[in-house]
Parts: C-alpha cells; structure tokens; sequence
C-alpha cells in the first residue's frame, strides 16, 4: 500500500504540473486528456485538458487532473521532509512565487527550519527541514 495525494483543478492543471516542474519537483511521467485517444469528454470546454497525470521526481509522487467540477483546495497539504536548508529555502521561494506564506521559513519552537505556504494554484505546501 502506498499513500499518494491526487490534485483536482478545474482548468490550470497543465499549468501547474509546468509550474512545479520549474520549481525543481520532478516532472510530469503520465499524461492522459480529455478527448484524445479514446477518451471520454464530459463537456467540450474540456477537450485537450488533463484528464490524468502523474507527476513525480525524488522523494515525490503525486497524481493530477482537471475536472470542471472540482472543488478549490483545501483541508489537505503536502510536506516535503527536507535535509538541507539552502535547498529547502530555494524551494519555499519557488514556490510561493505568487502565492501567500503562512508561515515564515524559520526556527520554529520544535527546532525544525519549517515554513507553510499556498501556491497560485491554491495548493498548500509545508517545508520542514530537520537539520
């Protein structure tokens, strides 16, 4: 059994995967759209749009479509366990390029370097870097 979160946008998933890609996340390794190859569309506006994707890199694994109907994120986060704070603040800017920090990157009182922020997109991400 494995654990993997599964990204629903409704429209800027391309963008997305193209966004964490420059970040430095890994990369996109599947790719399935709405109305090619076979596949079904629920509503022409979708046609071409990622019906499913698989996105990975090291350490990351993740999946993502775009659905018209899908909800905003929310009640979730990814947390990327670090172990090198160069790397792990170089990220945190990436991305939080247009996004909202909640938490500033820093010493928190556990002692970890951790910082919380919501890309663009409306995906939260949590930096923790225990070293």
């Amino acid at each position: 059994m494995q654990l993997s979160n599964y990204l629903f946008f409704t429209t800027t998933c391309e963008e997305a995967l193209a966004f964490y890609t420059l970040c430095g996340l890994g990369r996109v390794v599947e790719v399935l759209r709405h109305g090619q190859n076979d596949m079904p569309v629920k509503h022409e506006a979708m046609r071409g749009k990622i019906m499913h994707a698989k996105f990975e890199g090291p350490g990351v694994l993740f999946y993502a479509s775009d659905n018209d109907d899908a909800e905003p994120m929310r009640g979730s986060a990814h947390i990327l366990m670090m172990h090198d704070r160069d790397r792990t603040r170089q990220l945190f800017e990436r991305l939080g390029r247009g996004g909202t920090v909640t938490t500033q990157l820093g010493i928190q009182p556990w002692g970890d370097f951790y910082g919380k922020l919501t890309d663009r997109f409306g995906v939260q991400w949590m930096l923790n870097c225990s070293t």
